[in-house]
């Protein structure tokens, strides 16, 4: 693997993309640290320490900001507009028949596409930052801080606009540097931002487990972690690269004197067909309890009732909750992703069946059978996965940015693997031996 390296940086146009690359990254992790016009920054490090970096209820967004949303820079909302505007359209393209169509018409539908969703990533950059900008002006962005409403001190409409302006701004500099990177970078540039800026949290994370440990002064915690780090990413490489592969043959016919088909394939159905989608959906929908009964400041049996049980990761009914969510979410993506009756109907169309099952319906329901049962494992995988930040608050006393969590590991070796089998098919183009052998 480090001569595979070593070989594509001597590749002239190669080392370029990566070079390039790098640069973006470093450009990215720049804009992460400069402060929001209006803000006061001495406030915003006051609260960082006193919180312990334990990010409540912000956790998720804070960790695909790679920390921004907590220290109010121009990229603290990071890439989750740009995440949820894309979750949004894949979603509506089942609803709505002009999404659908779209889709249909291949590279200039997908253009399509890709345009509504950078104006919803804006619009949705617009509605966040303006919630950012409230909550940290109530002082409820940070919890039991003595300065948490004096992060912005002045109230008038002019500095709210700006501050909103400026993070709309960045998060659209984020999207287009993310298009750079695809374009002339080594590709899947929004992934590899977001995982950069999940990776930038790990050093802090892990080494404030080693400064809370206390068996040989924190470093037995800190080796325990590195190997349960390992051992996670062992398994999720596993699971991701299981597939299913359903053979398809195709009869031969005969277009004039030429004769096409007759060939072999497989429908790949990966163990994990939904990704790290569930995860996320689960963590944000948990979020909005515990956001109504803190936003409410009721005092009501309900508002009692979701703070005991929906804002600590430990308790019993957020944890079943939290799994059940997991579950149900894998089922509910897969479903609306992957049409058995449309894949049958493509098989059909071009003189393609599956052995022992007949075209048509047949072959549908063949398809359903099989994707519900490998959903199962998926899901319950997924869900375990999760609840390792669980675990890790009660064995180690991490909060809840614990580095090897569920939603941060899924991603970043998803990512990793896409990346090292990008930059492998490029060396194999080249005659240079892969990453992989």
């Amino acid at each position: 693997m480090l001569t595979a390296f070593a070989r594509a940086f001597k590749t002239p146009d190669l080392r370029k993309k990566l070079l390039f690359t790098l640069g973006i990254i470093v450009l990215y992790r720049i804009g992460a640290h400069v402060p929001v016009p209006g803000v006061n920054y001495a406030n915003v490090e006051t609260c960082m320490k006193q919180a312990g970096g334990n990010s409540g209820l912000f956790a998720l967004v804070n960790m695909f900001s790679g920390g921004a949303l907590l220290q109010i820079t121009i990229f603290a909302l990071g890439i989750m507009p740009y995440i949820t505007a894309s979750i949004i359209l894949q979603l509506l393209t089942v609803v709505i028949p002009r999404l659908e169509a779209l889709k249909k018409e291949g590279q200039s539908g997908q253009a399509k596409i890709t345009q509504y969703t950078r104006y919803l990533t804006v619009a949705l950059a617009v509605l966040q930052g303006t919630g950012l900008v409230a909550t940290a002006r109530s002082g409820a962005l940070f919890q039991n801080c003595s300065v948490a409403s004096e992060i912005v001190p002045s109230e008038s409409i002019f500095t709210t606009i700006t501050m909103v302006i400026t993070m709309t701004a960045g998060t659209c500099l984020i999207m287009w540097l993310g298009e750079l990177v695809t374009d002339r970078g080594i590709g899947n540039g929004m992934s590899i931002l977001m995982f950069i800026s999940i990776a930038a949290g790990f050093p802090g994370a892990l080494w404030g487990i080693k400064k809370a440990g206390k068996l040989a002064d924190g470093w037995i915690e800190f080796l325990a972690v590195i190997a349960v780090g390992l051992a996670m990413v062992a398994l999720v490489v596993f699971v991701e690269q299981a597939q299913r592969r359903i053979p398809v043959q195709y009869a031969k016919r005969m277009i004039g004197r030429r004769s096409y088909g007759g060939t072999s394939t497989y429908i790949p159905l990966k163990v994990n067909q939904a990704g790290v989608i569930p995860v996320i959906f689960a963590s944000s929908l948990l979020y909005i309890p515990a956001l109504i009964a803190q936003f409410s400041g009721s005092k009501a049996e309900w508002a009692v009732w979701i703070g005991t049980n929906f804002t600590k990761g430990n308790h019993p009914v957020y944890i079943v909750t939290y799994f059940l969510l997991i579950v149900f979410f894998a089922f509910f993506y897969v479903a609306i992703s992957f049409n058995p009756e449309e894949v049958a109907d493509n098989m059909k169309k071009y003189g393609g069946f599956i052995p022992g099952i007949r075209a048509g319906r047949p072959t549908a329901e063949y398809l359903s059978y099989v994707l519900n049962r490998i959903t199962w494992p998926g899901s319950l995988y997924l869900g375990l996965i999760a609840l390792v930040p669980t675990v890790a608050l009660v064995l180690f006393n991490a909060n809840q940015n614990f580095p090897f969590g569920g939603t941060s590991i899924l991603i970043i070796v998803g990512v990793g693997l896409e990346t090292v089998k990008q930059i492998e098919s490029q060396l194999q183009q080249r005659n240079y031996e892969g990453f992989l052998r």
